[in-house]
């Protein structure tokens, strides 16, 4: 956690010497947000200071490893106001217990989280990875009933770099477009996710086929494809997931989705995605699924949704983009605008709003969330 915070200070040369063995890059950034039910009612105000550290070692052609850091100051009413807050961030879901809370007073705290540490063996066609890495058998955009390992909201634009798995990994690549995967995690709980998979191209599309274990809770096997017809990305996953120790009598859970998108010679982009799931998850709110731990199998809020989004560089320095979700059995939507301005060299400006909207027979909600960020990398 030191070592973290003293690497901060000398971020910038290391980054720009890049020696051979240790390459070091990271950014930092400061993001106020708000939280409203309407412009005339109270607003939850918070700020976040968040540096990310990335360092990677070179032993040799053939070993490799990664340390990455996650260092966030958190201030504001949530702080204040929201029991147990602190906690709750610095909760880790990983087998090894890697996030602290260095500094926690009443009005804000400072949390350290190692959400990459691993080591790397290649050789050949055989590559083997132990530790805390990202393993990501997603093909489509938006949604990933494949990405048991790993499984992310959509909502959290502020980390790009994804949660990571405290795992084992083994690839083999028989062919340059093919590969055989096998790989096992471990998380707090000491559930087992345990998982093959057969990746291969045909057709002009990557097609992967997997089978496995979840969360020690279900076996499930699942399909996926991305290629493209014509200038049009055509991409989809599939997956069954079904309770082991009720295999005959539970019902199971199937979610299927599939996408387009195309980028136009302006370089604007367009997509589209659907889910349609045999037996969505029940959250009481959006906040639920805003706040709360995915798994692969509880990613549908409701039997059908849909997804839409398009963006636009309005000028190679400004970047407009608006994206809308549908949910239907909760009577519900999210819409989401953003603006982003490159300021300077390795400086960016960004603006996110998000809006969600449900009414069912028992209650109605509306949340709006506003982010201002400016993003240093080095």
């Amino acid at each position: 956690m030191f070592f973290s915070l003293l690497v901060l200070g000398f971020g910038s040369a290391l980054s720009q010497e890049k020696p051979r063995f240790l390459t070091l890059n990271g950014y930092l950034s400061t993001m106020q947000s708000a939280m409203f039910n309407s412009l005339s009612g109270p607003f939850i105000n918070d700020n976040l200071i968040h540096n990310r550290l990335n360092l990677k070692g070179y032993v040799n052609e053939n070993i490799t490893f990664g340390a990455e850091f996650r260092n966030r100051l958190f201030t504001g009413d949530m702080v204040r106001s929201v029991p147990d807050y602190d906690d709750m961030i610095a909760d880790d879901q990983g087998w090894a217990d890697l996030s602290w809370n260095i500094l926690n007073k009443q009005s804000f705290f400072l949390n350290t989280t190692i959400d990459r540490l691993w080591a790397d063996f290649n050789y050949g066609k055989f590559q083997a990875r132990i530790g805390r890495q990202r393993i990501n058998w997603g093909q489509t955009l938006v949604w990933n009933p494949n990405d048991i390992f790993n499984t992310y909201s959509f909502f959290d634009f502020d980390y790009i770099e994804r949660p990571g798995s405290d795992a084992i990994r083994l690839q083999y690549f028989p062919g340059y477009s093919s590969a055989v995967e096998f790989a096992i995690k471990a998380d707090h709980e000491n559930n087992v996710t345990a998982s093959a998979l057969y990746r291969f191209n045909k057709w002009g599309y990557d097609i992967q086929f997997l089978a496995g274990y979840v969360d020690s809770e279900d076996l499930m096997a699942g399909a996926g494809w991305s290629g493209s017809f014509g200038s049009v990305s055509f991409r989809g996953e599939a997956a069954w997931f079904q309770p082991y120790d009720n295999f005959s009598g539970a019902a199971g859970t199937g979610i299927f989705t599939f996408g387009f998108d195309k980028t136009f010679k302006n370089n604007s982009m367009a997509q589209a995605q659907l889910m349609i799931c045999s037996n969505p998850a029940d959250p009481e709110s959006f906040s639920d699924f805003y706040f709360g731990t995915l798994s692969a199998k509880e990613l549908a809020f409701s039997e059908f949704t849909a997804f839409g989004q398009l963006t636009w560089p309005v000028t190679p320095l400004f970047n407009a983009s608006l994206s809308a979700m549908w949910f239907p059995d909760m009577n519900g939507y999210y819409a989401g605008p953003s603006l982003d301005f490159s300021v300077a060299e390795n400086v960016d400006f960004s603006l996110y709003w998000q809006h969600f909207d449900s009414k069912t027979a028992s209650s109605s909600e509306k949340i709006n969330m506003a982010f201002l960020r400016v993003k240093i990398s080095f």
